[in-house]
């Protein structure tokens, strides 16, 4: 079993943290309330003026170092930035992308490419929401896509098709990842892959289409299509062949931000179900007095609880750049859990009203659902935890 990791210099302010920034958050939120949601998903259509809002108060920067024109706030400030939001009631996936994806430029890519992109995906001039990673055939082994980005001169020449690309026809750039070496002429599985920042002002309509997937929740999800498209040479991130570890080595952020969005979750099905709880009046008494609604919803806030503490060590893991591949992955698990479970309580508890619009329960359920699945589902979690903490045999 590992035991290696060292957290005796890791310390924890148990308080509610970062309170500024929640209350500014708070606020924006409370100009979009459940029905702009709700007419938002109706209509599948891109939170564009949520996405305004947050860009002008400087949130999608949040993790943009200073010198490029953002925030230069810890993890923890940012993954509070989405708590809130989903606690608020509203969904941060046109967002979150915007603030981890450029992760890949700001660790692994050039000085030059850092000073062209970097002050206008702080500023909101450039869109950066689009992550093409996942294909059809190969889905989460990520070792075996097939999209191939061919060198030719000062041009590579990019074949395939990605899917679940969410926000793709929103967004400026994109972040690609692709194979420049076939998988029979590598050494390592995990060599020959690359990435790339495509500029999709110039690529749609000249190699790339993309196709909206209809979708049980609304992120604005894609297929996209590339046919012969080229880009220049310097779209390379980081070296030839290395992409993967430039893809991996964000996971952790990213792994811990949108646990913040299962607790913001979690912690909205609890208060919401609690206020009807209080309020709802059956056989002359308030629902709340029964034991069947009381027990799901008590278990839920100690799930959300006990999530939140592990996901608050993650983050200070993080911070204190110490290994938290472990901790990452044990807050994505509870905390979507966690979100699932007071989801589950909350419809319990509003029966059939749950499933009525207007109460926004039925959209929110289903948005959290999918914290089960992706970035990463909750089996891959297990099954990492299973052989890289716990020393079990690898079981594929």
């Amino acid at each position: 079993m590992n035991t290696t990791h060292d957290t005796a210099h890791v310390s924890l302010d148990l308080g509610e943290d970062y309170p500024e920034i929640r209350e500014s958050v708070r606020r924006i939120c409370s100009d979009f309330p459940g029905a702009y949601w709700r007419d938002l998903d109706e209509r599948e259509a891109y939170p564009a003026e949520f996405v305004k809002a947050m860009t002008e108060a400087g949130y999608l920067a949040s993790l943009i170092p200073e010198e490029y024109g953002g925030a230069g706030l810890p993890l923890r400030a940012a993954g509070v930035v989405l708590e809130e939001i989903h606690a608020s009631g509203g969904n941060a996936g046109a967002t979150h992308a915007q603030m981890y994806t450029m992760g890949t430029v700001l660790r692994h890519g050039s000085a030059a490419q850092k000073e062209r992109y970097l002050p206008k995906i702080a500023s909101g001039e450039l869109r950066l929401q689009a992550f093409g990673v996942t294909e059809p055939t190969s889905g989460t082994d990520t070792t075996k896509l097939k999209t191939r980005a061919e060198r030719q001169g000062d041009h590579y020449v990019i074949n395939g098709q990605k899917i679940w690309t969410s926000r793709a026809l929103y967004s400026d750039l994109m972040l690609l990842l692709a194979r420049t070496t076939p998988l029979e002429q590598v050494t390592k599985r995990t060599d020959g892959l690359s990435v790339f920042l495509v500029d999709m002002r110039q690529a749609v309509g000249n190699g790339m289409t993309i196709r909206p997937i209809k979708a049980m929740i609304n992120h604005n999800t894609t297929e996209v299509f590339f046919d012969n498209l080229r880009i220049p040479a310097d779209s390379l991130i980081g070296e030839e062949g290395k992409g993967l570890r430039c893809i991996l080595d964000g996971m952790n952020a990213e792994r811990i931000l949108v646990s913040h969005e299962s607790l913001g979750d979690a912690k909205w099905f609890t208060r919401t179900a609690v206020r009807y709880a209080n309020d709802r009046v059956v056989f002359d008494r308030p629902i709340g007095k029964n034991q069947g609604i009381q027990f799901p919803i008590a278990k839920a806030y100690a799930q959300t609880q006990a999530a939140e503490l592990m996901l608050r060590k993650a983050a200070a893991m993080f911070e204190a750049g110490q290994p938290c591949g472990e901790y990452a992955n044990l807050s994505k698990l509870l905390t979507a859990e966690a979100a699932w479970e007071a989801g589950e309580a909350c419809m319990q508890t509003h029966g059939g009203f749950a499933y009525a619009r207007e109460y926004d329960i039925e959209r929110k359920w289903r948005e959290a659902r999918v914290q089960r699945t992706a970035p990463i589902s909750t089996n891959l979690i297990l099954s990492y935890i299973a052989e890289h903490v716990l020393g079990l045999p690898r079981s594929y």
